[in-house]
């Protein structure tokens, strides 16, 4: 089969690739540094530990919630916002135009 790199299909399939590549260098980046985060935090002890402990989980979770809706906009379904959306979108904006000119 032979791939036509100036189709719409190539170009999408393209950039949904680097979407995937996108996130797995960004989940890889997050267990790296909360390892990382970890590893340091259990050498270390006294007050300073307390407030490292609370920074660790902190860090993990607010991180956390960023890299699921990464994973959400690359994986998950657009169901607020998917094509089929754009498509009626721009679809209804149109007629409102024509209607404009019409009138």
């Amino acid at each position: 089969m032979e791939i036509n790199k100036d189709s719409a299909r190539y170009r999408n399939a393209q950039k949904k690739v680097k979407d995937i590549k996108g996130f797995y260098v960004h989940l890889l980046v997050y267990l790296f540094i909360n390892i990382v985060i970890f590893i340091v935090s259990t050498r270390e002890e006294g007050f300073v530990n307390g407030l490292s402990e609370i920074w660790n989980y902190s860090t993990a979770f607010f991180w956390g919630i960023g890299l699921f809706a990464h994973w959400a906009s690359v994986f998950g379904p657009n169901v607020l916002l998917s094509k089929k959306w754009e498509d009626r979108k721009i679809q209804e904006l149109m007629e409102k135009e024509k209607r404009k000119t019409w009138e």
